[in-house]
């Protein structure tokens, strides 16, 4: 299975007697999901079944769904016609041209211009009946989303695949130098007692004891322990199908706390130099792990 992020967009249109809705969706990283859906004000009503849907295709991340519609609205207009008021407007006008002694000269686009005799009225839409047609286009465009998420993620997934195989050679670096960094520090801790008592015999037991604590200070076996599990975990993260980047982003602090204890025990030039790549590494994993769903 391959991780999604939560970086993607898609697009959908349904036409239907000349009107054409576009709904379009963006994603992006966030700790939980929020989703920000804009529809035109006669489409309110839709707004909580969009929501449920968004939460079929997204368990985390910032969602902006945009609903538009445009085109041919004349099948939503109805002209009502007054011709009471049409005949009131005329007897009137026949008046006034008697008492003027003028040819009235009355036509029905003079009629018909005069307030009130022509309105013209938008009807609504039947919006559940609208939903039948516009959920398939909501859950078109969700579905190229998620295709371009899943697309996203197997390139992330690839790319933490590889960042976790240069961690595990590194810490294999490590692990196999220090048992022989023990035993340089054991020589050097026994050649510089022999310096500073010269003649007088060491006490091989207090020898033993100094030995003991400095590999015990040195001891770093734990710590490998529980990273070499950290690495299983997370190669194991990496191939589930449920959404996985919270404990991703948890191993991630994980790893570096381990690392920094193994680096403050072992007091080595070389062994620094390897830890620094270490956090250096996981620091870049860190960032891939935020757009993980």
């Amino acid at each position: 299975m391959v991780l999604k992020s939560m970086t993607g967009y898609g697009r959908a249109e349904v036409e239907r007697q000349g009107r054409i809705w576009t709904i379009e969706v963006r994603s992006v990283n966030n700790r939980f999901l929020d989703a920000k859906i804009k529809l035109p004000r006669d489409y309110n009503v839709l707004e909580d079944a969009i929501r449920k849907i968004i939460g079929e295709y997204h368990q985390r991340g910032r969602v902006d769904l945009n609903l538009s519609v445009s085109g041919d609205f004349s099948d939503l207009v109805e002209v009502r016609v007054d011709d009471k008021l049409g005949r009131t407007y005329k007897q009137a006008l026949e008046k006034l041209a008697a008492g003027l002694a003028i040819d009235p000269q009355i036509d029905l686009r003079l009629i018909a211009s005069l307030p009130d005799v022509l309105t013209r009225q938008q009807q609504t839409e039947d919006v559940d009946e609208l939903w039948l047609l516009l959920e398939n286009g909501v859950r078109s465009a969700l579905q190229r989303c998620e295709e371009m998420r899943q697309q996203e993620g197997g390139a992330l997934t690839t790319d933490l695949a590889e960042r976790l195989r240069f961690f595990t050679a590194v810490l294999g670096e490590i692990e196999q130098h220090v048992p022989e960094l023990v035993r340089v520090r054991e020589k050097l801790l026994k050649e510089r007692l022999e310096k500073l008592l010269g003649t007088i015999e060491l006490d091989q037991m207090r020898l033993a004891q100094e030995v003991a604590l400095l590999a015990d200070k040195t001891d770093v076996t734990e710590e490998l322990v529980r990273l070499k599990s950290h690495i299983a975990q997370f190669k194991a993260l990496l191939q589930s199908a449920e959404p996985v980047g919270r404990k991703l982003d948890f191993l991630i602090q994980e790893f570096l706390r381990e690392v920094n204890t193994v680096a403050s025990k072992i007091n080595d030039a070389g062994i620094a130099h390897k830890t620094v790549a270490l956090k250096s590494e996981l620091e870049k994993m860190r960032e891939q792990v935020q757009n993980i769903e």
